[in-house]
């Protein structure tokens, strides 16, 4: 009796414990969902703000706007990319490493490019803004050749199934209007023959398809 007691108290406990890990996990789950959408809105509205300043500010602080949206959006899609080409084709984990380090760089320059957002002295902002130009051409230039390059090795496979399977349909409708005339029929046997022959092999019902028309019921009367 006590044994039984002892199983079923450790079944109990079993139960609660993996109701808790559940929990746990569902809540992490959860924060994590919460956090990315938080993200994602907070990004959206700074892209929008930067949208905003490129085409109402003048000078060096619209083209600092500029270069930021440039760059974020660039290295946004290069990523998005990446992320959904790795799913498919493990050989791109290479190329995602490469971004990886691109990223570091991407993140440097927006850094510098926020702090000089507002910076007061427009001489100093003017006499930067031509090397912040060319790192945000260099760094946009290089994730936009790695994001094309991914679409085109995806759009390479895609291409190359549909031509082997336009080959192969292709075989397959020569062979279908290909056919050679039936040779003659066999003498038929005895009636008596024939009934016990299909007496013992029934015919096997034909395939039904969805297209076809439901046979009408027999008239009884």
């Amino acid at each position: 009796m006590e044994a039984v007691i002892a199983v079923f108290a450790l079944l109990f406990l079993l139960c609660i414990g993996l109701g808790a890990y559940a929990t746990v996990r569902a809540v992490g789950a959860a924060k994590r969902g919460v956090d990315r959408t938080i993200e994602q809105a907070r990004r959206t509205v700074e892209d929008h703000t930067l949208r905003a300043k490129s085409f109402v500010q003048i000078g060096p602080a619209a083209e600092i706007a500029h270069l930021r949206l440039a760059l974020r959006t660039s290295m946004r899609a290069t990523q998005d990319a990446l992320h959904v080409g790795v799913a498919e084709d493990e050989s791109l984990k290479e190329s995602l490493g490469l971004f990886e380090r691109l990223s570091a760089h991407g993140r440097e320059l927006d850094a510098d490019l926020r702090r000089l957002e507002s910076e007061p002295d427009r001489a100093e902002l003017t006499a930067r803004l031509p090397d912040l130009r060319s790192r945000t051409e260099r760094i946009t230039k290089s994730a936009d050749s790695l994001r094309w390059a991914v679409r085109d090795r995806a759009r390479r496979f895609v291409d190359d199934d549909l031509g082997a399977l336009s080959d192969q349909i292709d075989i397959e409708a020569d062979a279908l209007r290909h056919w050679t005339p039936a040779g003659p029929a066999p003498a038929p046997g005895h009636p008596d023959e024939e009934l016990t022959r299909q007496a013992i092999t029934p015919p096997s019902p034909r395939p039904a398809y969805p297209w076809q028309k439901k046979p009408r019921p027999e008239s009884t009367t």
